[in-house]
Parts: C-alpha cells; sequence; structure tokens
C-alpha cells in the first residue's frame, strides 16, 4: 500500500494490548494513526472447574511498543459490562478525539467448551464479550463518528466460526460475529459506515508449542502458521482508503487453512 489514509486518524483497538491486538495497534501507530489501546480489568475470577484462555499482559508494557511507533494511550475496561460502549468512547473522545476506526479484537475464550460442558452462564459470558460487546461499540460509533472522516469497523472472527468442534461457545459466538459484520455493513452503508471481519487462521501468540505448530503446519496450505503482523497487515488494509469500496466482508487470513 502506498497511501492508507490513516494518519491522524483516530483508532479503538480493543484486546490491544497483547498477541493479534498489540499487532494491530502497533501497525496502525506506524501508518500515523493515533491509538486507544484497550485491556481487560477482569472483574471476575472463572467459576470452579472452568478455565479463561486468554492472557491479561500489561498495559503499559504494550502501549510503550506501540508508542515506538506512533502516539498511544491506554484504556482499561471490562466489555462484559453492559455499560461499556459509551464508557469507552467518552474516555478515547476526551483524551483524542471522535474515533475513526474501531477494531473489535478483544474476545472471551474459556475451557471446557463442549458440548457436554455447556452451561447457561459460559454461553452468556461468551456472547457478551464476543458479540454483544462489538454490537454495542459499533453502535457507538455511528453515533458518534463524522461521516467526513470516512469511520469503518474491523470485526475479528476466526477461520474456524463455521463449525468449531470442542468449542462451542466460543465457535458460535464467532459465527455470530459474522453475521453481525454483513447486517451492520447494510445497515450503516448509507451514513458511509463501513464494517468488515478478518478471520485469522492458527496464529502463534505464544499458545502453541513446537508439537502443535508441526500438527498445524499439515492443515495449512502455504506451510506455516500465521503471526499476529499477518493479521494486523489485513485489518489496516480494510481500515484504509484503499479498501474504500469494501463492506461487509469477512477475509480469512489464514494461509488456507479452514477453505
Amino acid at each position: 500500500m502506498i497511501e492508507t489514509g490513516l494518519a491522524g486518524r483516530i483508532v479503538l483497538v480493543t484486546g490491544g494490548s497483547g498477541g493479534i491486538g498489540r499487532a494491530i495497534s502497533r501497525a496502525f501507530a506506524a501508518e500515523g494513526a493515533r491509538v486507544a489501546v484497550h485491556h481487560y480489568v477482569p472483574e471476575q475470577e472463572p467459576p470452579p472447574g472452568k478455565r479463561w484462555e486468554h492472557a491479561i499482559p500489561p498495559a503499559e508494557e504494550a502501549v510503550d511498543l506501540v508508542r515506538e511507533l506512533g502516539d498511544a494511550i491506554t484504556v482499561a475496561a471490562d466489555l462484559s459490562a453492559p455499560d461499556v460502549a459509551d464508557r469507552l468512547f467518552d474516555e478515547v473522545e476526551g483524551r483524542l478525539g471522535p474515533v475513526d476506526v474501531l477494531v473489535n479484537n478483544a474476545a472471551h475464550c474459556e475451557s471446557p467448551d463442549t458440548l457436554d460442558a455447556l452451561t447457561a452462564c459460559g454461553l452468556e459470558r461468551h456472547y457478551r464479550v464476543n458479540v454483544t460487546a462489538p454490537a454495542l461499540l459499533t453502535s457507538a460509533l455511528a453515533h458518534r463518528a463524522r461521516p467526513d472522516r470516512s469511520p469503518c469497523v474491523v470485526n475479528i472472527s476466526t477461520d474456524a466460526a463455521r463449525a468449531f468442534p470442542g468449542q462451542i461457545g466460543y465457535g458460535t459466538s464467532k459465527a455470530a460475529l459474522e453475521a453481525f459484520t454483513r447486517a451492520a455493513a447494510l445497515d450503516l452503508g448509507r451514513s458511509g459506515i463501513r464494517v468488515n471481519a478478518v478471520a485469522p487462521g492458527p496464529v502463534q501468540t505464544g499458545w502453541m508449542d513446537a508439537a502443535l505448530i508441526d500438527r498445524a503446519r499439515l492443515a495449512i496450505p502455504l506451510g506455516r502458521v500465521g503471526e499476529p503482523e499477518d493479521i494486523a497487515d489485513a485489518v489496516v488494509f480494510l481500515a484504509s482508503h484503499q479498501a474504500r469500496w469494501i463492506t461487509g466482508q469477512v477475509l480469512q487470513v489464514a494461509g488456507g487453512h479452514a477453505l
């Protein structure tokens, strides 16, 4: 890309302090955007017999890495809270200005998440963070964004959203996020707001050991697992001026995995 048109734009990245989110935050900062790096503040512990499968990296350490490339702040919030969208947008607007680009990257994932271990509370936790929060944040953007700034949303799904055995709550919530992406794109298109999604394949953010990487490679036509920067580059493209006529799409960034 020669010119992304992202310089000076305000970008909110949820779950932006670690893994894929941190790479996305850095990629936007490198393009001259001003980045609000959201990080999770846990307000509850996993219930007995459950384990959260998401890390909580140090927020200040993450934002320092983003600031190596550009302007960034940290914002903290539990995305399962019902009033989180307005509170988060109020803080970002007060410190940086109106949000131009929303990246719904944060996700809840817990185990066991198999059908025989399913509970109403577990499903609710997945859906509140993976579907409800992105929907409410997108609505907040639609109400507050300046149309002349070409606002857009990029949601982060998974390439296994169509069928994710063994991760029922997580997989089905990501499938719902993809459905929301298409519906929101249709609803908001007349307002000049684009809504797209990126569906990553297996990405090494520290959770895969050498044996798992070897197994994953066999299922990936391009012969390697992903790096966070692979996803970040796709997100930046969808938010850029060069993707100005793209909306309602789910871009699979997975090396051919799960086609």
